[in-house]
């Protein structure tokens, strides 16, 4: 099995995860162990420094005093999401974190909001194959309900994302986005 350490070197470096029985030993040791945290985080009441401490085991680093989290949350990793100071995730979250999420401060993130890093290759017989890259989440940004960012996409500080949007391309600062692909709308109004 893969340490901690070389895996997230796989994932964080963009290198595509041929899916080897060492591969998947390493993953689903790491998906079981997300799975675990996850489910007490959703079966069970806890309050907001009990939140906090299950979300710090799971992504293995202190989470900030004002971060808040509604469960149910999930994800198939956790070891590879960063999150910047007073940041809020809504309930029905799914986060794929593998190739990296990285949510800035101030951030919204609205119900059941999808970020994926991971695509496959599309040859059929490497189809089970890796291919990691990374969400970047400015800072001030609001993701509604429903949106989902795929792999490799950066989000401006202070962005939109409407709900329902299916995020494809890096989103400017200040603007917003709507729509299945999203496609830029109009800028934030700063009055």
């Amino acid at each position: 099995m893969l340490e901690l350490s070389e895996i997230l070197e796989i994932f964080n470096e963009g290198k595509t995860l041929e899916m080897d029985d060492e591969a998947a030993e390493t993953c689903n040791y790491y998906s079981q162990e997300a799975q675990k945290i996850t489910c007490e985080l959703n079966c069970r009441y806890h309050d907001l420094e009990e939140i906090r401490q299950l979300f710090s085991q799971l992504i293995g680093c202190k989470v900030s005093d004002d971060f808040r989290v509604f469960p149910p949350f999930t994800t198939d990793f956790g070891k590879n999401i960063h999150l910047g100071n007073n940041v809020f995730i809504n309930s029905g979250c799914r986060f794929q974190d593998q190739g990296g999420i990285y949510i800035g401060d101030n951030v919204l993130i609205g119900h059941n909001v999808v970020l994926a890093t991971l695509n496959h290759e599309e040859n059929p017989l490497k189809r089970g194959n890796l291919i990691p890259s990374p969400i970047r989440i400015g800072n001030d940004v609001w993701v509604g309900s429903n949106a989902t960012i795929l792999p490799g996409v950066t989000i401006g500080n202070g962005a939109i994302i409407a709900a329902g949007a299916v995020v494809t391309k890096d989103v400017n600062e200040n603007s917003v986005v709507a729509g299945v692909p999203a496609r830029y709308i109009r800028d934030v109004r700063m009055e």
